[in-house]
């Protein structure tokens, strides 16, 4: 999936979240953006590689495309820092929700993700569209509907 679409998916899910909970909905959605881009830090041509292109080369180097930063322990390695350093449960949500959510897309394509790294499986959903496709875009569209509807919900229940 493109980066739009990674973050049409991260507001969707945290604003989703909103609905149940009582984080602040605009560091929870700010923060899933970050955490649905961060996952692609390993490669170098997205939105968060060419943000941070050092970092990203060197986790390209070292462990290729969707492989570990788009697994579980990648996860579990980020909620370890972020409890240590964040004090923020809104921020951690969100970046939480956010990768959660990349995960979870990116597992409609059809190369998939190393969920399990350092198990060399690829997981992908058994539907499948390929990146940039009309189909993403209408996966895009949808979510930015989904968005809006969430998003007025929001506000709704704020007033």
């Amino acid at each position: 999936m493109t980066g739009n679409t990674h973050i049409l998916g991260g507001i969707a899910s945290s604003l989703a979240f909103v609905q149940i909970t009582n984080y602040d909905p605009i560091i929870l959605v700010g923060a899933s953006v970050f955490g649905a881009l961060l996952p692609d830090i390993c490669h170098t041509g997205s939105k968060i590689g060419r943000t941070f292109p050092i970092i990203s080369k060197i986790v390209n180097t070292l462990f290729g495309h969707r492989s570990i930063t788009h697994s579980l322990l990648f996860l579990i390695l980020i909620i370890l820092l972020m409890t240590r350093y964040i004090s923020n449960d809104s921020i951690i949500a969100g970046i939480l929700i956010g990768m959660v959510s990349h995960y979870i897309l990116d597992m409609f394509t059809k190369k998939g993700i190393m969920l399990l790294f350092p198990l060399n499986i690829m997981v992908r959903f058994p539907i499948t569209t390929r990146t940039g496709s009309k189909t993403e875009n209408v996966v895009a569209f949808l979510l930015s509907l989904l968005c809006l509807y969430l998003g007025f919900e929001t506000i709704k229940h704020s007033i």
